[in-house]
């Protein structure tokens, strides 16, 4: 069982950056590959990034390539989302997941775990 929480979140004009940072309790962290994912009033909840157990893989929406990177450090617990260059329709609530399967994937049915979410709000 694994504990996520999310912090970073704030309200940014556009053009700025943000870091985000995802805690995680328990003592396997390593084992779980660790996603981003957001969601804004209306609409479904929506892949942004995720991230392979050792770091090594990392996928990404077409909407955020080239602007938000994904990373980890196994040794604190803690995935990061660093965002650059952020839109208005980046506005949403950012949530954190973890999936114990090996695999790198998109689907957020497939996450097990996740966080209360931080919200991003950008203005233009």
């Amino acid at each position: 069982q694994v504990q996520l929480v999310e912090s970073g979140g704030g309200s940014v004009q556009a053009g700025a950056s943000l870091r985000l940072s995802c805690a995680a309790s328990g003592r396997t962290f390593s084992s779980y590959v660790m996603a981003w994912f957001r969601q804004d009033p209306g609409n479904e909840r929506g892949f942004v990034a995720a991230i392979s157990r050792s770091g090594g893989n990392s996928v990404y929406a077409d909407s955020v390539k080239g602007r938000f990177t994904i990373s980890r450090d196994n040794a604190k617990n803690t995935v990061f989302l660093q965002m650059n260059s952020l839109r208005p329709e980046d506005t949403a609530v950012y949530y954190c997941a973890a999936d114990l399967d090996a695999r790198v994937t998109t689907t957020p049915s497939r996450y097990d775990h996740w966080g209360q979410g931080t919200q991003v709000t950008v203005s233009s």
